[in-house]
């Protein structure tokens, strides 16, 4: 659906964070004239009436039978298409879209390159923006990684390649618009948001909507991965990576097919997976027609993301290692991998969606780190399960009031030497607004200047 297709219709946006004001921004560039009402909090409606829009009419109270006033709503990715007044709303006619269909269906030529997974799509993003780059080629990086794509609606000149990353919110919309991604890649597949899914079997299927829906012309797929293994694209070309036949490593070296690229092993890529996902790059480099051999070298001049299993420094002896955007078990573990072989204190813990923590545990019977502060509403009940593990002496267990209380118990457990990770496996809903500032909250109590670490790089078009 194109934003000239709302001309005239009931429209409706629901939410008014950065992807519900880009939105508004989009429709009233093309439709000037068009009414539109917005769902959101108070707050958000004397914020949206301070933009002076007399078309505009902010609404704080929503149902389904609000929602089925309108033809068409443009909701933000955070809201769950499967909540029942959506699912009201939607039975007696009213169409749920998000900005995300908006762009793909006004830029159908454009040369995409999509990336979804539980675990390293943020990183996985902005390599393929680094190498494309760095191979000269003028790229825009955008999407769930922190620049909504309808910030992005016109830009002059337009980029010759998009890398957009996009999360399970996302996904289906690309599939609603009707346009084809040239590349999608798909990394790993673990149980998340299940709040917003509403079940396993549904998060996995909503994920995977970027290449059975939205038919790409290629799909990058991760042949470690058994869901991924198992799939059968009729509309797509599959290049599979982790491979031996494709991209794939052994040990640390990089290898295509059986031929030696390089070695990864002094690259800033933070663990396994990160460097399993370079596999993933390269090949979807190729999927766009480059020679991606030479320019996996230039991985060595990549700089990591903020919050993503990032070294801040040393204080007193003290290592610390913010990965504040984990929030899933799976993800807490990737972080652990990273430092075998070094005092680890982690701190878990933060909003309860229901995550089995099962896995986490049974890695903490044989190979624990030296210490786990559990914190956070689900913190009891992960503290709950690891207590009596903890008990049989394996590796030291406290439950913390809050993060500056877990980052004093980590420092005072780990004596002087090792390392304090935050990897939560879990959202910060409730104590922080997003991960972000409970990364920022972390580097502050770390004794960093939070600003210093924050800022994502070569977002936006270069």
């Amino acid at each position: 659906m194109r934003i000239s297709q709302l001309e005239g219709r009931r429209v409706a946006l629901w939410g008014w964070g950065r992807e519900g004001r880009a939105a508004w921004r989009a429709i009233r560039a093309r439709l000037p004239h068009q009414p539109l009402t917005l769902f959101c909090s108070a707050a958000e409606a004397e914020s949206a009436a301070a933009l002076g829009d007399p078309l505009l009419l902010p609404r704080t109270t929503v149902d389904g039978g609000a929602l089925a006033g309108f033809e068409v709503v443009v909701k933000s990715p955070g809201i769950s298409p499967y909540r029942p007044e959506a699912l009201a709303a939607a039975s007696r006619g009213t169409v749920f879209i998000g900005g995300t269909t908006l762009w793909f269906a006004e830029h159908p030529q454009a040369r995409t390159v999509c990336v979804t997974g539980t675990k390293g799509k943020s990183t996985t993003t902005a390599l393929v923006v680094h190498l494309l780059r760095t191979a000269g080629h003028r790229t825009a990086l955008a999407g769930n990684i922190g620049l909504p794509l309808l910030e992005l609606l016109d830009p002059q000149p337009a980029p010759e390649f998009w890398a957009i990353e996009l999360s399970s919110y996302q996904t289906g919309d690309v599939a609603a618009s009707g346009t084809r991604p040239e590349v999608a890649v798909v990394l790993n597949l673990f149980p998340e948001h299940l709040d917003w899914h509403g079940s396993h079997e549904r998060y996995m299927a909503d994920k995977l909507r970027l290449v059975t829906q939205a038919r790409p012309r290629t799909a990058v797929l991760n042949a470690a991965d058994p869901r991924l293994a198992a799939l059968e694209l009729p509309d797509s070309r599959i290049v599979w990576f982790n491979r031996e036949d494709g991209w794939h490593l052994r040990g640390e070296v990089l290898y295509r097919g059986d031929v030696r690229v390089f070695d990864t092993g002094g690259a800033p890529l933070p663990g396994p997976h990160n460097r399993g996902n370079l596999c993933a790059v390269l090949a979807a480099l190729e999927a766009l027609g480059l020679d991606a051999a030479p320019l996996a070298p230039a991985v060595q001049d990549f700089r990591p993301l903020p919050h993503r299993l990032q070294w801040l420094g040393e204080r007193e002896g003290i290592g610390y290692v913010n990965d504040s955007i984990s929030t899933t078990p799976h993800a807490s573990l990737a972080a652990l991998d990273c430092h075998r072989g070094r005092p680890v204190a982690i701190l878990v813990g933060g909003h309860d969606r229901g995550l089995d923590w099962s896995a986490f545990a049974e890695r903490m019977r044989t190979e624990p780190p030296k210490a786990v502060v559990t914190m956070g509403a689900n913190g009891p009940r992960i503290h709950a399960l690891l207590a009596p593990l903890a008990a049989a002496g394996g590796f030291a267990l406290e439950q913390a009031d809050g993060l500056a209380d877990a980052v004093a118990r980590a420092r005072r457990l780990l004596g002087g030497e090792g390392v304090v990770l935050l990897s939560p496996g879990a959202p910060s809903f409730g104590a922080y607004r997003d991960y972000t500032e409970r990364g920022r909250h972390f580097a502050a109590l770390a004794g960093f200047d939070p600003d210093g670490i924050s800022a994502i790089p070569g977002l936006g078009i270069a």
